[in-house]
């Protein structure tokens, strides 16, 4: 586990600096910021259709295999960007194509090392691997982002996909050495011939829709990812437009971000028995945090709030994914892992859009003050529902002879 970690946090920082450097790579091609959210979404869209496919090969073939190959071909995809833009012959047309690619690797890629890293550890430490994975995803972004500009300005654009190819390349080398601990829950034996039903991408998307908790999961994410979180976008237009800030200061604003996330992993990695009940509780703190932070008067109460709205959203997070990786038998995990891919994909494009629409509506204190109460009342009414929904247990006679209560209308229910 340690060298799995060690391994991801090289690969997430490797990642986070193409991410960037992709990001200001379009800006110099086309000098649109348009084109830059392209580039983007046209590497997140692959998810919206081919997470369920990606999910059914990793429950079908070898996990280790699985994830070694598909970081390899990520490693390809980076080395053969970085020579087009060494021998600048890199167009817009090439570098979406290439996007395009890396978002269908990923398809398969994400779910295969998700679930590879809880092989690596007991069941019921479990919840403290997926803690300790994104402790090493927000430690990677930071560093990520701090290296590409680095690394731009010594070597060159070239080097750094070249470095996340490499990185790629690391987690390819330790992954044959890996081993699963005693007690995991490893992948179930492929079907038997003649029992290939078992592992069809059906019965993934049906044991999700059947499963009131990973649906209630569901909303609760989808409510929180659309009208809250997105703060990236949210408190960048408060700091610079009500709070008078500049980019300077949505830069401090952004670390303390990032600083939260990494406590929020932290105390994330201590659950033992994550739920629903927890994330839900956690997003609708979040999003009555939010409300407040809409109303801050100042850049330096924002930053007070900042950090527990990070560490709050991360801690749900960790128990958000805990849920969902536990919740399923070994055999079916890939593909509901490709069936939450691809839900997320439909947030994560049109979340920004309509919070953006929002924030035109109403401000950007509008826009997180309407968010927040959208959230916090939302999943309170849900609770609301559900509790009363939950039938009354009967109580049966003690003594011979006792009347059953409400015999009459058990008797019209049969």
């Amino acid at each position: 586990m340690r060298w799995w970690s060690v391994a991801n946090f090289v690969s997430n920082a490797g990642t986070w600096m193409q991410l960037t450097v992709q990001n200001l790579l379009v800006l110099q091609i086309t000098g649109s910021a348009a084109a830059t959210g392209l580039s983007m979404s046209v590497q997140a869209a692959p998810a919206l259709f081919m997470s369920v496919l990606g999910g059914a090969a990793v429950d079908r073939w070898p996990r280790k295999v699985t994830a070694a190959v598909s970081q390899a071909l990520l490693g390809l995809v980076a080395f053969t960007t970085a020579v087009l833009v060494a021998l600048d012959m890199l167009d817009m047309t090439s570098l979406m194509v290439l996007a395009a690619v890396t978002g269908t690797i990923a398809t398969v890629d994400g779910p295969a090392c998700a679930l590879l890293g809880n092989d690596l550890v007991p069941v019921e430490d479990v919840p403290s691997a997926i803690g300790v994975g994104a402790l090493v995803h927000n430690a990677g972004r930071l560093v990520g982002a701090a290296l590409a500009g680095v690394t731009v300005g010594f070597l060159g654009t070239a080097a750094a996909y070249a470095a996340n190819g490499l990185s790629f390349l690391f987690v390819t080398a330790v992954i044959p050495f890996l081993r699963p601990a005693a007690g995991a829950a490893v992948r179930a034996v492929a079907p038997r011939a003649g029992k290939r039903d078992d592992m069809t991408i059906r019965e993934g998307l049906a044991f999700f829709a059947r499963r009131p908790r990973l649906v209630a999961l569901a909303g609760v994410t989808g409510i929180s990812a659309v009208f809250g979180r997105n703060y990236g976008l949210t408190l960048a237009v408060l700091v610079t437009g009500p709070l008078a800030g500049g980019p300077s200061a949505f830069g401090t604003v952004s670390t303390v971000l990032a600083v939260g996330g990494i406590l929020g992993a932290v105390l994330g990695a201590r659950l033992r028995r994550p739920s629903v009940r927890i994330v839900g509780t956690l997003a609708a703190a979040g999003g009555l945090l939010q409300v407040v932070a809409g109303l801050s008067p100042s850049l330096a109460v924002l930053l007070v709030l900042v950090l527990p709205m990070a560490v709050v959203e991360s801690v749900s997070d960790t128990a958000g994914t805990a849920v969902l990786q536990n919740d399923p038998p070994p055999h079916l995990r890939g593909r509901v892992l490709g069936v939450w891919g691809s839900i997320g994909t439909v947030w994560s494009l049109g979340g920004p859009p309509a919070l953006g629409l929002l924030m035109e509506l109403a401000g950007p204190r509008g826009a997180l003050v309407t968010g927040g109460l959208v959230v916090a009342t939302t999943i309170a009414a849900g609770h609301v529902l559900r509790t009363r929904r939950i039938p009354r247990p009967v109580q049966l006679p003690t003594r011979p002879g006792e009347e059953i209560p409400g015999r009459e209308a058990l008797g019209t229910a049969a």
